[in-house]
């Protein structure tokens, strides 16, 4: 029987996958710098794949009042102070 939306799934399920040897010697890799086994570092690079996918698709629906309120804010644009501050602060990636 498949679980509920709102319940947690708390068995670990076996995924059985067949790549070529040149992935798998990458991911093991790229699992080794970031301190995790295999297993670990593909089931959290899934799950982020997976959680961007689905907040892709995310929807929002706007009755028309709050749609033109969210379009007048749009068009206004940044108040200059925020700006300012935004474009000044450092990017988490370094210069």
């Amino acid at each position: 029987m498949p679980a509920k939306e709102d319940q947690k799934i708390s068995t670990s399920v076996p995924i059985n996958l067949r790549i070529p040897r040149e992935a798998q010697l990458m991911i093991d890799r790229a699992a080794k710098l970031s301190g995790k086994n295999r297993t670990e570092f593909m089931v959290e690079a899934a799950m982020a794949a997976a959680e961007d996918k689905l907040l892709d698709q995310a929807f929002i629906a706007l009755d028309a009042q709050a749609y033109a309120q969210f379009l007048d804010v749009l068009d206004r644009g940044p108040e200059p102070e925020g700006y300012k501050r935004l474009m000044s602060a450092p990017s988490p990636w370094g210069k």
